[in-house]
């Protein structure tokens, strides 16, 4: 087996977990509210939106981890086609 299809394999893998963490992030901030006023009845709503807002903040690094290493994948992909088509033409 080459290093191309392991590379593929990896970045499909890599792809799906970003996928996951994406939607996961977007079903957390689906019910976050744009402008919130605050007033004494509301302090349930201020303590949800900060558990929302911990729980995004706590998936960031990992969510951009992901993206980093999807590009890289990527971009060593498309090396080695271009190194592929760079020798065929010599």
């Amino acid at each position: 087996m080459g290093v191309m299809p392991i590379l593929w394999i990896v970045w499909g893998g890599v792809a799906i977990i970003l996928l996951v963490l994406l939607g996961y992030r977007g079903t957390l901030t689906r019910y976050e509210e744009d402008q919130i006023f605050l007033d004494d009845a509301g302090h349930n709503q201020a303590e949800q939106q900060h558990e929302i807002l911990a729980k995004v903040h706590r998936i960031d690094p990992y969510v951009r981890a992901t993206i980093a290493v999807v590009c890289l994948i990527s971009v060593g992909i498309i090396g080695m086609y271009i190194w592929g088509a760079m020798k065929n033409l010599s």
